[in-house]
């Protein structure tokens, strides 16, 4: 049962929430370390620990704490209380940045995060949105750390500003009855069910997704969906079809009338398939030399034409199955 074993900066105990992770997981072997970023015995095993790794948990103090400005759904990219997941995506984008490791880190110092993001919603003319999740999957966090439940509850208090984060999850029960003042957009992700049975190991079924946006919007979030990422299969069209049929079979009424959609293309890389082949030498191979081109340093995306070609489809596709819904961008 996850955890299997703790790795931890001996510092965190100086946190309260380290403290409380402490006490939670004491039965857990805890393993000190220098530095949640240079684990060598976990960086030395090959790529076919992957999944065993996974099993570990990683504890320690955020010490990066740099905004990077983003210009689709939120103002800021902003590094919050984890980085990575339990779960297992064969294309997650963290694998480029942590190669096997993207394992699930803990951060403990939330207090100094969530004050630099209200500090900087403060002094801004204007309502600033900041992207609490683009390095992990806060809903998966918050049934370790109830992190999800401090920042949405301590943010509403405030005057200014709205968070974002999206989610492969649906473990959304503790966050229906917070008062959050509609200063919170939640994002869904959501691919076809079989895309997501053979490339997004460790997450909720497309059923169990679409419920949980549906409780979300019913209980006054903004919400969104992302259909991401778009794999572009032989047979993309029937089974993206099938996907919006469902949506709009399945949503609510506020989850229809409130949500926008942002469309993004898979980006596959070298690290990946080399992972991959190690770790689930039985999976398909995501990457299609007939529809895929280098992108910078080992990376491959979708040629120019077979976006170009994807893009009307999705275009009009949800046109006529989600009619009125907003595509906020396709990249």
């Amino acid at each position: 049962m996850f955890p299997d074993k703790i790795y931890y900066e001996p510092g965190i105990l100086d946190y309260t929430l380290g403290q409380q992770l402490k006490e939670k997981y004491k039965e857990k072997p805890w393993i000190p370390i220098q530095s949640h970023n240079n684990i060598e015995e976990l960086r030395s095993n090959p790529n076919s620990s992957f999944p065993a790794m996974k099993q570990h948990l990683i504890i320690g103090t955020r010490k990066t704490h740099r905004y990077v400005p983003n210009q689709k759904v939120s103002d800021f990219l902003v590094p919050y209380t984890s980085s990575g997941c339990t779960a297992m995506c064969l294309y997650c984008y963290l694998v480029c940045n942590y190669n096997k490791c993207s394992y699930l880190r803990l951060f403990v110092n939330r207090e100094e995060m969530l004050d630099k993001i209200i500090r900087t919603a403060g002094r801004s003319h204007k309502d600033l949105t900041f992207e609490i999740g683009s390095n992990s999957d806060l809903v998966l966090e918050n049934t370790i750390t109830g992190n999800l439940e401090w920042t949405i509850t301590n943010f509403a208090r405030t005057q200014k500003g709205l968070l974002t984060f999206p989610t492969k999850f649906d473990m959304v029960g503790p966050l229906l009855p917070l008062e959050h003042k509609g200063r919170v957009i939640f994002r869904m992700s959501v691919n076809p069910q079989p895309i997501i049975s053979s490339a997004e190991f460790g997450t909720a079924s497309l059923k169990r997704r679409i419920h949980a946006l549906n409780l979300m919007a019913d209980a006054g979030y903004r919400t969104g969906i992302l259909i991401a990422p778009i794999i572009l299969t032989d047979n993309y069209q029937e089974l993206y079809s099938t996907l919006l049929d469902q949506l709009s079979d399945e949503l609510s009424a506020k989850s229809r009338e409130n949500s926008f959609l942002e469309l993004i293309l898979m980006t596959y890389s070298f690290v990946h398939r080399k992972i991959n082949e190690e770790a689930f030498p039985a999976a398909a191979d995501l990457y299609d030399a007939s529809k895929m081109t280098g992108r910078g340093m080992g990376k491959y995306c979708y040629r120019p034409e077979v976006r170009r070609e994807a893009e009307e489809w999705f275009t009009n596709a949800i046109h006529e199955k989600l009619k009125g819904m907003k595509i906020l961008y396709i990249s």
